[in-house]
């Protein structure tokens, strides 16, 4: 008989591309989120109720003997009822992380993206380009193509063939995967110290039968040397060196320098993060044994990752609104500088996703923001997302806002109304309005009203001071 599954969290964009998967191969499968509890991600349950996935209240009651294996998310603390009551029954339990590892592991072959910044990116593009060759993959990624709908990004394919998958290394399970190909897009501080994720990193790359690592990033190229690993990037001693020639302001274009001649890199998204994230994506579909040009053609149609600097509009006026899921010091700088390279003026906001990461943060952005932002630029903290659970609230964004200097008149918010109105009285056309945060899922709703709220300005011939 084949195991039941319950996914306590399976509304997350790492957990419900696994609850799809498992449900593929023919598992009963039944899960719980807490968003889906206060009427959240209703196109997500919506999905996963069209499988078959049977959705419960996260109280508990759900957590029966019947269930073979408890797949928890890293998101949920260990108190809450379904995990008690899990322990309790003795059942096997299994973080997200280490199911993942699993399919990855047992994939032919078995392909793991890591780095601490834009993995799901990267998955997606080589997602992309192998459905372009029609090649039969599991593709598993934290974020849907645009277009493709909501939550994560999944594709299931013969639980024999190739098993693409993000590894994560938030959690500490990224020593947990042994694939075939691996790869090392980058390493900066996020969700722990430098030195903690040194020790995980260079794990996983002893791990791996094949590393690709990018020479562009040192503390990367620095665990690529100890292994030998095949280095790419725009570095002058990499193995396969990587030229930028444009980061924007709409679209990349870089050149690949194979063995067998150039390959040029031309997407549709800007930003120097983008175009890194092309060479890596290109490097492993050419381990895989794509073509190199065919890469390149299905690169430059590649719809882009929702979230990931993702334009919702441009105003008759100008003004452009982009959502994007940047949520740490590295992945603000990218939004950022991006943004700055096609607009003169960037009106920002972020919102923090939880008080552990606002005080991971606080010391390195009161540093970064000043530094990153111009004299034009406005930016505002949104108040910290809380997903809900037990945790300490003792930081909050008026106390990040604080703490830049008076003259950079930080901006603050309390809830997504005051977000609305604190863009309408600073967003002049011909401005990019960046909004950033992660994990909660009424960011691209708070995005796609503050265009709207543009358009309307626009039609009543509002002062541009307006909107």
């Amino acid at each position: 008989m084949m195991p039941r599954y319950h996914f306590s969290g399976i509304a997350g964009a790492g957990m419900n591309p696994l609850a799809q998967l498992m449900r593929a191969r023919g598992h009963e499968v039944q899960g719980s989120d807490r968003s889906l509890d206060q009427g959240k991600n209703a196109a997500i349950a919506e999905l996963l109720a069209a499988l078959g996935i049977e959705l419960r209240a996260q109280d508990g009651q759900a957590i029966t003997k019947d269930i073979d294996r408890f797949v928890y998310s890293t998101a949920v603390e260990a108190d809450t009822p379904e995990m008690r009551r899990a322990r309790a029954l003795g059942l096997e339990c299994v973080s997200r992380p280490a199911l993942l590892a699993e399919v990855v592991n047992a994939g032919r072959p078995g392909v793991a993206i890591a780095g601490t910044s834009g993995k799901s990116t990267v998955t997606g593009m080589i997602a992309w380009v192998l459905r372009e060759a029609r090649v039969a993959a599991t593709v598993i990624g934290g974020a849907a193509l645009v277009g493709d709908g909501a939550g994560g990004f999944f594709v299931a394919g013969p639980a024999d063939g190739p098993a693409v998958a993000e590894a994560c290394e938030s959690d500490g399970t990224l020593i947990g995967y042994r694939p075939a190909i691996g790869l090392v897009h980058n390493v900066s501080r996020d969700h722990a110290e430098l030195g903690d994720l040194r020790v995980q990193f260079a794990t996983f790359a002893g791990q791996c039968a094949r590393l690709l690592v990018n020479a562009g990033c040192a503390e990367a190229a620095t665990l690529g040397r100890a292994v030998k690993a095949r280095s790419y990037g725009a570095a002058p001693l990499a193995d396969v060196p990587f030229e930028i020639v444009s980061a924007g302001p709409d679209r990349g274009r870089g050149v690949l320098r194979l063995p067998s001649g150039e390959v040029t890199l031309d997407v549709p998204q800007p930003g120097r993060h983008n175009l890194d994230n092309a060479a890596a994506a290109a490097m492993v579909s050419l381990t895989l044994g794509l073509e190199p040009q065919a890469i390149a053609r299905s690169l430059s149609r590649f719809p882009g990752v929702a979230r990931r600097f993702q334009v919702v509009g441009t105003t008759p006026s100008g003004i452009r609104v982009v959502d994007d899921y940047a949520h740490n010091a590295e992945k603000l700088r990218a939004a950022i500088t991006t943004a700055q390279g096609g607009a003169r003026r960037v009106v920002a906001v972020f919102q923090p996703h939880g008080f552990g990461p606002a005080r991971f943060m606080r010391s390195e952005l009161r540093d970064l923001l000043p530094a990153l932002l111009r004299p034009g630029d406005r930016f505002c903290y949104a108040e910290i997302f809380y997903a809900g659970g037990t945790v300490a609230k003792d930081v909050s964004s008026a106390m990040l806002a604080g703490d830049l200097p008076a003259a950079m008149r930080c901006g603050y918010a309390r809830d997504h109304a005051a977000v609305r109105a604190w863009v309408a009285s600073e967003a002049c056309p011909g401005d990019t309005v960046l909004i950033m945060g992660a994990r909660d899922p009424d960011l691209p709703k708070l995005a796609r009203a503050i265009f709207d709220d543009a358009l309307s300005a626009g039609r009543r011939g509002s002062p541009a001071a307006s909107l």
